[in-house]
């Protein structure tokens, strides 16, 4: 048997344009890993990316909430490019469950759109 999470998400890319502003480099740094932000700030224009990403994590969790799974937060959910520029996500704590997770990121210079299905396998 398996169970189906599904989680989306909406960011306004304005929130991120100031990524050098104290409190949102915080609040990034916060979120965000490494290999994140070195992708997102390697860009032209990097808040897109970055809305995109955190769009992302927000629909993992929600879609992670909908199998009642809430011990994962923001910097254990890695969104990663594969060698396609396919966005996957990797887990990076605990976790028992097994998960096949798939994530569909998308901006515009105003919006960033993220979906995400969890299929739970018994």
């Amino acid at each position: 048997m398996q169970d189906i999470g599904i989680g989306t998400d909406l960011e306004e890319v304005r929130r991120f344009e100031n990524h050098r502003d104290r409190a949102l480099t915080a609040f990034l740094e916060k979120n965000f890993t490494r290999e994140e932000l070195q992708y997102c700030l390697s860009k032209d224009a990097p808040a897109p990316h970055l809305a995109a990403r955190f769009a992302g994590k927000e629909a993992v969790i929600k879609a992670l909430s909908s199998l009642n799974i809430t011990h994962i937060f923001y910097p254990a959910i890695e969104i990663i490019n594969n060698e396609r520029g396919v966005p996957c996500v990797r887990i990076n704590t605990d976790c028992s469950e097994k998960l096949r997770i798939t994530l569909s990121l998308s901006h515009s210079s105003d919006m960033a759109l993220a979906f995400c299905v969890i299929i739970r396998e018994a």
